[in-house]
């Protein structure tokens, strides 16, 4: 499989990455007190059906919800279920579509009717982290310019980078090469950035400590320290100059507009 998208295949990654941006700009509107994340899963089901798209995570590796809901201390792939969402809490929404064969992929975290200074600190702390590694995101650099951008901004905020996991190449699947670490490992290996590589670029924050688990569902990631968490991510599209965020409204082609 080749990391170098054709231009056929870009234009339709436009669509997908549009897509996500749709379904996750409709559900984090929908959020609000008192719903349950399975009624926010169902939601999302169908606002990607309205689209003429498909989850691309039901399914993936037996993950059996539409989209990642993770409340709180939850950091990535959260479960939908009974949980009520309340008044002040933080929700990380990751939305992942199939399109014509090709993935958009993208989240960003929300506060329930509003949060906490420190709170809010976190998600504008993430937000730009995702935009200062995607600021590095260019041709004939290497991933580990990114990672060393969004490590350094995090860290310089009081806050810590998740080490397990990490954003990755996307395409006709959800995880392809090269991983893209929001962190520097010294050592290793970095792979060089070329014009027509697609990569998603997700910061995964937290408040207290790096270190994280993984719950008894085999799925939900936690801070080990029980203080909250944050993740912004958006699919980037390596080009001869600046990069090109893919998950952006604006390419949601008319004919799914009009919808």
């Amino acid at each position: 499989m080749s990391l170098i998208k054709t231009e056929r295949e870009l234009g339709i990654m436009r669509a997908a990455g549009a897509i996500a941006a749709a379904v996750l700009e409709d559900v984090g509107a929908f959020v609000r007190p008192g719903l349950t994340t399975r009624e926010l899963d169902e939601f999302a089901a169908a606002r990607i059906r309205h689209y003429g798209a498909t989850s691309a995570f039901l399914g993936y590796r037996k993950y059996p919800c539409n989209i990642c809901i993770s409340v709180n201390d939850e950091v990535v792939h959260g479960l939908s279920g009974a949980r009520r969402i309340q008044f002040g809490d933080l929700i990380s929404l990751d939305v992942g579509v199939r399109y014509q064969g090709y993935i958009g992929d993208t989240a960003k975290t929300v506060a329930v009717g509003g949060c906490g200074l420190q709170a809010q600190k976190l998600i504008d702390v993430t937000t730009q982290a995702l935009y200062e590694g995607i600021s590095r995101a260019l041709s004939g650099n290497r991933v580990v310019d990114i990672s060393r951008a969004v490590q350094t901004y995090v860290e310089a905020n009081g806050f810590s980078v998740v080490r397990e996991f990490v954003g990755h190449g996307v395409g006709r699947t959800v995880h392809e090469e090269p991983q893209v670490p929001n962190f520097v490992e010294p050592g290793k290996n970095s792979a060089k950035l070329k014009a027509g590589m697609t990569i998603a670029i997700e910061p995964m924050v937290n408040a207290g400590s790096p270190a994280v688990k993984v719950l008894s569902d085999g799925w939900t990631v936690v801070t080990q320290d029980g203080m909250p968490s944050a993740h912004m991510e958006h699919t980037v599209l390596i080009t001869e100059s600046e990069p090109e965020i893919l998950t952006c409204l604006e390419n949601l082609p008319s004919s799914l507009r009009a919808r």
